[in-house]
C-alpha cells in the first residue's frame, strides 16, 4: 500500500488518466478527407481498361448505378427510379422501372432533363413477359406495354433530387447531371449493355 504523501501525489494523476478520469483533455478525432472523386475517363485510363467494353448495372434495391469495363467495377453513382420501384414493369402507366438486360436506342441533349439516353424497352424479352402476364390476367385489358424509358438527368440545379434518394420518375433512371455527362460518351446505341436488377 502506498503511504508516502509525495508518492501518492505523483500516482493519483496517472491513475486518473488510465481510468479515463479528468487527468487530460480528450484528443479531437482526426478528420479524414474523402479522396477526390475521379472522373470516369481518368479511372478507365489509369486502370488500362478498354472503354469499348463499358457496360452498366443498376441495382434497384440499393439505388446504385454501376459502371463496369472488362468485368471490372470502375465507378458507382447514386440513382433514383420510377415512383413505384418494387418489381418489374408490367404496363404503361404503372410507373415502374423495367428489369432485365437492355441496350440503348439513341441519346440526345434534352431541354428538361439535361440529357436523355433511350433504353431499348420494350425489347423481345419485355414483350414475352407482357404477353405471359396478360394471359394470366395480371394486366388489365386495353393496357399497352409502355415505352419511352431512359436514363436522364435533372433540371439545372436540382441534383438534390438524387441526393434525397426518393423515387419520382415515371419509370426512368435518373442521375445527377454531372454523372449523366460522365457516362454519356461511353454509350453506343444498339451495343452498350444495361442490366437492371431487382
Amino acid at each position: 500500500m502506498l503511504r508516502s504523501p509525495l508518492i501518492l501525489c505523483l500516482f493519483l494523476p496517472l491513475l486518473a488518466r488510465c481510468q479515463g478520469g479528468t487527468g487530460s483533455a480528450p484528443q479531437e478525432p482526426t478528420v479524414r478527407k474523402s479522396p477526390p472523386v475521379r472522373p470516369l475517363a481518368l479511372l478507365l485510363d489509369s486502370l488500362h481498361l478498354d472503354a469499348h467494353t463499358v457496360r452498366f448495372d443498376v441495382d434497384k434495391s440499393d439505388r446504385l448505378f454501376s459502371v463496369y469495363a472488362e468485368d471490372t467495377l470502375v465507378k458507382t453513382y447514386p440513382c433514383v427510379l420510377g415512383e413505384n420501384p418494387i418489381g418489374d414493369k408490367f404496363c404503361q402507366g404503372d410507373r415502374k422501372t423495367p428489369e432485365g438486360t437492355f441496350t440503348f436506342r439513341s441519346k440526345r441533349v434534352h431541354a428538361s432533363w439535361h440529357k436523355f439516353i433511350w433504353v431499348d424497352y420494350p425489347n423481345a424479352e419485355s414483350y414475352r413477359r407482357f404477353k405471359d402476364r396478360k394471359a394470366q390476367g395480371l394486366i388489365p385489358a386495353g393496357k399497352d406495354i409502355g415505352g419511352e424509358i431512359g436514363i436522364h438527368g435533372v433540371p439545372e440545379g436540382m441534383d438534390h433530387w438524387i441526393d434525397l434518394g426518393r423515387d419520382w420518375t415515371w419509370g426512368c433512371i435518373a442521375l445527377k447531371n454531372t454523372d449523366v455527362d460522365e457516362i454519356y460518351p461511353y454509350i453506343i446505341p444498339e451495343r452498350t449493355e444495361l442490366t437492371i436488377a431487382p
